[in-house]
């Protein structure tokens, strides 16, 4: 018999978490090891409980969830992290991929989403999952105000395509340095040139852009 996935919810809303404690919990494959309400309780709890998946609210009554995710995401790199959320916009979707989220769930997506999106986070940390990504980079598209940018002359290196591709599952800047065996700082300096070469600001720039000049598949590298 498999082990079941281990899972600590942090929400702020009391009727909230522990519906979703009940909801998950009933699950004979997900076990809940522990919940909080705030985000300066969780650093320690999640140290403590070691949990496989960590889902938590977008809004906590102290702190932006997807700073508490960024913070977790740097200091347990394998921890699976599902965010869940009541806004549907898409810039809140695309600031879940830059921070490192596993999986984007809204709160009202049926309850087999919401086991799917933990049991993604338990095996698949590093990537991104979340329904609808493929209709929100099409919309970021079509009201994007400029043009590709003219990379065809100013072609990404083997490594920076490396970097590009696990930009694209969600690792921060010191993952891909450890997986690539350099500093942080030449990790930041790649990182660098390809938002440059691709003309991007941030992660979700350039990983759109990308998708655009068909050097990612949403199909492949950042699951829809």
């Amino acid at each position: 018999m498999h082990n079941p996935i281990t899972v600590v919810v942090i929400d702020g809303h009391t009727l909230t978490r522990y519906g979703l404690i009940g909801l998950v919990g009933a699950d004979a494959d997900i076990t809940i090891v522990g919940e909080c309400a705030l985000a300066a309780d969780a650093p320690a709890l999640v140290g403590s409980a070691r949990p496989d998946v960590v889902v938590l609210d977008v809004s906590l009554p102290d702190a932006d969830g997807f700073q508490l995710a960024r913070q977790l995401r740097d200091r347990h790199p394998e921890l699976g992290i599902v965010v869940l959320t009541a806004q549907a916009e898409d810039d809140v979707l695309f600031r879940a991929l830059e921070n490192g989220v596993s999986a984007f769930v809204h709160k009202t997506a049926p309850t087999a989403e919401v086991l799917g999106a933990i049991r993604h986070a338990a095996v698949a940390a590093a990537s991104f999952t979340a329904t609808g990504l493929a209709h929100a980079l099409a919309r970021r598209t079509q009201i994007a105000q400029v043009g590709l940018p003219a990379v065809a002359g100013h072609a990404l290196s083997p490594r920076e395509f490396e970097v590009l591709a696990q930009l694209a599952t969600g690792r921060s800047v010191p993952m891909i340095a450890a997986s690539m065996f350099v500093s942080v700082s030449t990790a930041k300096t790649y990182v660098s040139r390809v938002y440059d070469k691709l003309g991007a600001t941030n992660r979700a720039n350039a990983i759109m852009t990308a998708m655009r000049l068909g050097l990612l598949t949403a199909e492949v590298d950042v699951p829809a």
